[in-house]
C-alpha cells in the first residue's frame, strides 16, 4: 500500500476511513485500495475528534500507513492535528486550501520529510491551483466535488458543472511537475454504473485516480485506470515504430514526439 511519495504517484484508489473507527483500518488497508486515507475531518464529529487522532496516532505508531487528512485551518481541530502530527512522518491532506501559505504553514509544522496533498474543493482553492501546486512539499492534488458543489449550489454528480474546475487542478499539477490529480468521489455507493461512468470521465480529463469511500468502490476504480492489454501493446508499438525518437509511422498515423512521451509515461504507470 502506497505511502511514499514515490508510491503516491501511483495510486489509482484513494480509500477514505473515518478515524474514530479504528476496527476498520485495517480492513481499509487489505481493501485493495492502492491507499488508504485516514480521515480526522468530514467523517468525524466534534466530539469524535480526539479520540480519531489518538487513534490514528496508534496506527501511525504501530507501522501502519495512510496519507492523514488534518481538518481545515480555519476549525479548532487544525492546531491540535498538527501537534500530533508532528511526531509523525507522513503525507497529510490539507482541505480547503486557498492559498499557497498554507501549505507552507501546515508543512513548518510537522515532521522533517512530510509532504503534502492540497484538496482543491473551494473556489478560491480552484484559483489558486497553479501557486499551490507549485508549493514544496507538495506531491500530489485531488479534487474535491462535494465541498466545492456545496459552495456553488451544485450537484456535486453533475460532471458538466466541473470541467473547469477539474481542467484547472489538471493542468496546475502538470504545470508543477506533480503526478496527474487524483479526482474526487461519487456519493452512490450503490451505483456502480455511476461510478464508473464519473471515474471513466475523469480519466478523460486526465486524472490518474479517484477517492472511494467504499471498499466496493475500489475494483471499479483500479480497473478504470490500470491500463488494458490493448493499451500498453499499442504504446510498445508506438516506441518501437520510433526506435531512435525520430518521426515514424504507425497505422497511418504521423508518430511524433507527443506520442512517444504519451507512449513512455503509459508503460512508466507499470513499472
Amino acid at each position: 500500500m502506497a505511502t511514499t511519495p514515490e508510491a503516491l504517484v501511483r495510486v489509482r484508489s484513494l480509500l477514505a476511513v473515518p478515524g474514530h473507527r479504528p476496527d476498520r483500518f485495517d480492513k481499509a488497508a487489505r481493501s485493495g485500495a492502492d491507499s488508504i486515507m485516514l480521515d480526522l475531518e468530514d467523517s468525524v464529529g466534534p466530539d469524535l475528534k480526539s479520540a480519531a487522532r489518538e487513534n490514528v496516532a496508534q496506527w501511525l505508531d504501530s507501522g501502519g500507513m495512510g496519507v492523514v487528512r488534518i481538518n481545515a485551518a480555519d476549525t479548532a481541530w487544525h492546531i491540535e492535528d498538527l501537534a500530533m502530527l508532528a511526531h509523525h512522518r507522513c503525507i497529510v491532506m490539507i482541505p480547503k486550501v486557498v492559498a499557497a501559505h498554507e501549505v507552507a504553514h501546515v508543512l513548518s509544522r510537522l515532521a522533517a520529510g512530510s509532504q503534502a496533498i492540497p484538496v482543491f474543493e473551494t473556489a478560491a482553492g480552484i484559483l489558486h491551483a497553479e501557486e499551490i501546486c507549485a508549493m514544496p512539499g507538495v506531491v500530489r492534488a485531488i479534487f474535491g466535488n462535494a465541498d466545492l458543489g456545496a459552495e456553488l449550489g451544485v450537484d456535486p454528480a453533475n460532471r458538466h458543472a466541473f470541467g473547469y474546475a477539474r481542467s484547472r487542478v489538471v493542468l496546475a499539477s502538470a504545470a508543477a511537475h506533480l503526478p496527474p490529480p487524483i479526482d474526487g468521489v461519487t456519493v452512490g455507493l450503490e451505483d456502480a454504473q455511476a461510478l464508473d461512468e464519473d471515474a471513466r470521465h475523469a480519466k478523460a480529463l486526465g486524472f490518474t485516480g479517484k477517492a472511494c469511500l467504499h471498499p466496493r468502490q475500489v475494483p471499479v476504480v483500479n480497473e478504470v485506470f490500470t491500463p488494458t492489454d490493448r493499451d500498453l501493446a499499442w504504446a510498445q508499438e508506438v516506441l518501437a515504430s520510433s526506435p531512435d525518437g525520430s518521426v515514424g509511422q504507425l497505422q497511418g498515423q504521423v508518430v511524433g514526439k507527443p506520442m512517444l512521451e504519451r507512449a513512455k509515461r503509459l508503460l512508466a504507470s507499470q513499472s
